[in-house]
């Protein structure tokens, strides 16, 4: 049995085969030939943070594949509020299929998986959005831009940017990453990247030159400054971030062909201008739409491989 945690833990043609799943799937589905992969499976989502997009991509997911969702909030359930978290694990891993969650800490995550009889899925914590890598790759295979790629991260050193550091590490191309001073990426998670990518050939690249680490970018991407959690922080980091917004001149810098990439919720005028992300290198709407189609694929292969 497998868990989907984090991207470390997958071989490059583990990964590709899951999003290789996904494109199979995703052709399908738009064939209307909707195959029951996971006939009366039942998927408990575990939701401490909420979301549009994995709580509709997951539960439109796993019906679509012939199972069905079942949304849990802190407010449903007795994890948060006094529970053990290896006692939860148990009782809805005994009696569900799958479990994604998507919560703060990684170490929650890892502890719940750790007592789960089932595979566990991350959904998303403050370490790491895995799930969002998956299509965030197969939009660039879908766009032509997963041969020998360029990726440019602009913005907050956060979960975003540590799985596109796993990404590349595993798959072996070349990550720039521009963070203001003091938003930088965990040294630690950078650390294990950065000895992976000896083995990949991937060539990681970190500093706090935006424009440096777009110019002939083929994919460039960001992420909200102030990610749940942080509203408190937001004046302070819009300040900060000064400087670091994706607009059309940073997009220019780009290659021609460039596609830009961003996990939404996106704010206008902050971490992308509204021109950039409506123009032509944009591709966000196809990228959100994959969150479905990649998660069906990984949900199907996490079952083959119990």
């Amino acid at each position: 049995m497998r868990h989907f945690l984090t991207l470390r833990d997958y071989t490059k043609e583990e990964i590709l085969s899951i999003i290789d799943l996904g494109l199979q799937i995703k052709s399908e589905c738009k064939r209307r030939e909707h195959k029951p992969y996971l006939d009366k499976q039942t998927l408990a989502m575990i939701f401490e943070k909420s979301s549009t997009r994995t709580r509709v991509s997951f539960e439109t997911g796993i019906y679509q594949l012939g199972g069905q969702g079942l949304f849990l909030s802190n407010r449903d359930i007795h994890l948060g509020r006094g529970e053990p978290v290896k006692d939860t694990a148990r009782v809805i891993s005994s009696m569900c299929d799958m479990v994604m969650i998507r919560t703060f800490e990684q170490s929650m995550l890892e502890e719940f998986a750790s007592y789960s009889k089932v595979p566990v899925i991350n959904g998303l914590t403050d370490s790491y959005h895995p799930v969002q890598l998956l299509a965030d790759y197969m939009t660039m295979i879908e766009h032509g831009q997963a041969e020998n790629p360029v990726v440019a991260y602009v913005g907050d050193g956060n979960n975003m940017t540590h799985s596109w550091l796993m990404l590349a590490a595993k798959l072996g191309f070349e990550l720039r990453v521009a963070t203001p001073k003091g938003y930088e990426v965990d040294v630690a998670i950078l650390a294990d990247a950065m000895e992976m990518a000896v083995q990949s050939g991937a060539v990681i690249k970190v500093g706090n030159d935006p424009e440096e680490a777009i110019a002939g970018a083929t994919v460039v991407t960001t992420d909200t400054w102030a990610s749940m959690g942080q509203e408190d922080e937001k004046e302070q980091r819009i300040r900060d971030f000064a400087g670091y917004i994706v607009d059309e001149a940073k997009m220019a810098l780009a290659g021609q062909d460039a596609i830009f990439l961003h996990c939404l919720p996106a704010y206008r005028g902050q971490e992308v201008s509204a021109e950039v992300l409506e123009g032509p290198h944009s591709v966000i709407f196809d990228e959100a739409e994959n969150r479905l189609h990649a998660q069906k694929g990984l949900m199907v292969w996490l079952d083959r491989a119990r």
